[in-house]
This record gives structure tokens, sequence and C-alpha cells, in this order.
């Protein structure tokens, strides 16, 4: 049995994303600020589920990181493959597509913890998968919702979650994650993020389906979130 690995209290992981992005709080246009409004609940639940709560207390398994991983891959890939042209053709060329980009550490992450066992196929990741594949053919700014919370994510609590992570490997000999790690500065990318969604050029039905869809890209976290916490 492990022991779980002693870590100093923090805050939570949406407090430290009011934090950083409250500064900028009236900075953010119409858009994004509609879209906080949309996500907060559905983030705060998120937080409070098992799984999130054992890893920021150190209690998590490697096992269940390595289930993670292997579990985003898939959909990341996707993501990476159709989103970047979707988006320009709706308007939106300040993406930084080639630094977001999270599927080479996936990768990277996958071959350096192959050691550990196998993990069940996620069912959470599978239909999360095929809700992405549906939304590039039919509604590819539905399927950007899904962009914006998961790379936001990455670059806001996925910053605190990279430190907890990356303490629980290493009381376990093993190498820290690549995912939650950037080539350019935090602050800088969420900002050309922030300014890609914006662009956007969206009829006020597709705006409000993208809010909407903004909520279940959250809820798709929440499913892969449960999953994970039974492996504990």
């Amino acid at each position: 049995m492990s022991t779980p690995v002693t870590i100093a209290p923090s805050a939570s992981i949406s407090d430290q994303a009011s934090a950083d992005d409250g500064v900028r709080r009236h900075g953010l246009g119409p858009r994004l600020r509609r879209l906080h409004g949309r996500i907060g609940k559905a983030h705060h639940q998120a937080e409070g589920m098992a799984f999130p709560r054992s890893l920021l207390a150190g209690e998590a398994t490697p096992l269940q990181l390595a289930a993670l991983i292997r579990a985003l891959a898939p959909a990341y890939a996707l993501l990476e493959e159709r989103a970047p042209g979707l988006a320009s053709a709706l308007g939106a060329h300040q993406i930084p597509w080639a630094v977001l980009a999270r599927r080479p550490a996936l990768d990277r992450d996958c071959a350096r913890l192959a050691a550990l066992p196998a993990t069940p196929p996620s069912a959470a990741a599978a239909a999360w998968l095929e809700r992405l594949e549906g939304l590039a053919r039919q509604a590819p700014h539905r399927l950007l919702a899904h962009v914006y919370v998961r790379y936001g994510g990455d670059l806001s609590g996925g910053q605190q979650l990279a430190q907890r992570a990356g303490a629980i490997l290493a009381a376990h000999g093993l190498p820290a994650l690549d995912f939650w790690l950037f080539s350019a500065p935090i602050a800088e990318l969420k900002q050309q993020l922030h300014d890609g969604y914006e662009a956007l050029e969206l009829s006020d039905a597709e705006e409000e389906q993208l809010l909407a869809e903004s909520e279940v890209a959250f809820h798709a976290t929440q499913k892969l979130l449960a999953e994970l916490a039974q492996l504990s």
C-alpha cells in the first residue's frame, strides 16, 4: 500500500484560476465573459470530485495518472488534427496551435509510464472522442468549445496539478509528466487563446451553441474523473 505524498496545503484549482484570471477579468472579451459564466458551476463540481481532491492532497496513485494520460491521448490527437483548420475557417487565426499541442507530450508521457500495469479502456474517453468526431464533421464551432475547456484548463488549474503529479511520481521513482509543460509563457498563451476565441465569426445561434457545448465539455471531463477515482 503506497504512502500518501506529503504536500503543503494550497488553494483549490478554481481559486488559483480565479486569482490568475481575475486580474484580467475586465479585459476579457464579451464571449469569454459569457463562457466563463457558463462553466463556473461545472468547474467547481469537477474540482470537488474524488480524483481531483486526491491528486491535490498527494494521495493519487501513479496508475491513476497513467490512466489519465492514456485516456486523453486520442482526443487530443483528434483536436490537434482537426481544430486548427476549423478555427481558421471561422476567422480565428491567432491561436498558437504549435505551442499548445499536447499530443507529443502525451506520447512521451505514455512511453515513460509504460512500465506501469495496463489500465482499463476508458468508456468516458471513448464517448468523448466519439462526440468530438461528430462535432468535427457537423458542428465545428461546437468542437471549439472543447478546445477552450481543455487547453484553457491545462494553462490554468493544470499548472497546479502538474506540481502535485510531479511530487507523486517522484516519490515512486518515476519521471514527471510533460503534459502540463509549455514552451512559451503561460500568460502569453492564454491571451492568444482568448484573442482567438473572441475572433470567431459566429451567428447568434452558433454563439449560444458554443456556450452550451462548453458545459458538455466539462461534463465529459467529470465522467473521466469519476472513472479515475475507481482505480485508487
